[in-house]
């Protein structure tokens, strides 16, 4: 089982290597991850000096409580090694490793990420992964990917990448998707860690990237990954629980703590067992509604 933290994970929010600003500014939007990219975003020519931007910058800013992620260049290109070393020593809480496409991949990478926290002194351990699925093979081996390594904390889908192998494009019911989204988030889910969606790039079409997130969201994907910090307060309004959902979450947990405190092992709530998925899912509605400040300290919901 991977790794499996309390940490919500709806937005996930890129951020070019190569903007001196955006680097700056990123913990400003209130994104629940922000990941930094060194690929995809960043010139050749400008590599190193990206890789530099980052690295100063995750030294001298406070990005509060947002997950640092970074994602580094592939495997098979020059900037690979030099971007690994860099991000585990400035202390990055994730490598996400783009176009991944089997379990070896990661393991490779664990191994180097492994090899630069003894180098430079780093809590071994204390650097995670996670996996872009953006090809038929990477889709077809998710599960083997999102199971490498007790480091991964998850796997994010990445469509345009995909879309392209698969000879098609992005339509906006989304059809093209169907398999490669149910494939990426039931191997998170077997693996026991978080999925991501791919990137709306659409900012004009609000309506569209809604209907997108709403669906989701109702799949069970953790949260999407973003191009615009607008993004955010959207995404984090699709993931908030209603109120009969707050109301129901906090029954349960009033439930245990009655259970707890007369030293019982069978928790019930109007004379009906409660199992485990009841109390996971009562949980994570709980932490969705603190963090979306729909209830008080004691777990109340606030009307708005």
């Amino acid at each position: 089982m991977a790794n499996n933290d309390d940490r919500l994970r709806r937005t996930m929010m890129f951020v070019p290597g190569n903007n001196p600003a955006m680097v700056k500014d990123a913990g400003i939007y209130g994104a629940d991850s922000i990941m930094f990219d060194l690929e995809d975003a960043v010139s050749m020519s400008e590599k190193d000096a990206a890789r530099d931007l980052v690295y100063e910058a995750l030294q001298s800013q406070d990005y509060g409580n947002a997950e640092l992620v970074v994602r580094v260049n592939g495997l098979d290109t020059p900037y690979y090694a030099n971007d690994v070393k860099a991000m585990v020593k400035a202390g990055i809480d994730v490598i996400r490793l783009p176009k991944a496409e089997s379990a070896d991949m990661i393991k490779t990478l664990v191994a180097d990420v492994a090899a630069a926290e003894k180098q430079f002194g780093r809590e071994e351990g204390s650097t995670h992964v996670m996996a872009a699925i953006e090809s038929a093979k990477g889709v077809l081996n998710a599960p083997e990917i999102a199971a490498a390594s007790d480091r991964m904390i998850g796997v994010a889908l990445s469509a345009e990448d995909y879309t392209t192998d698969m000879k098609t494009h992005r339509y906006p019911d989304g059809a093209e998707l169907q398999f490669a989204r149910n494939m990426v988030l039931h191997a998170a889910r077997a693996a026991g860690i978080a999925a991501f969606d791919t990137v709306f790039t659409n900012m004009d079409d609000t309506e569209g990237f809604f209907r997108e997130t709403q669906y989701i969201h109702q799949l069970g994907f953790d949260g999407k990954s973003l191009v615009n910090p607008r993004q955010i307060a959207m995404v984090n309004s699709v993931y908030e629980p209603t109120q009969k959902e707050i109301e129901n979450a906090k029954n349960v947990i009033n439930a245990i703590e009655e259970a707890r405190i007369k030293g019982s092992g069978v928790i019930s709530m109007n004379g009906q067992m409660v199992d485990r998925p009841v109390v996971l899912r009562a949980e994570r509605v709980m932490r969705l509604a603190k963090a979306s400040n729909l209830v008080d300290e004691e777990g109340n919901y606030i009307e708005k």
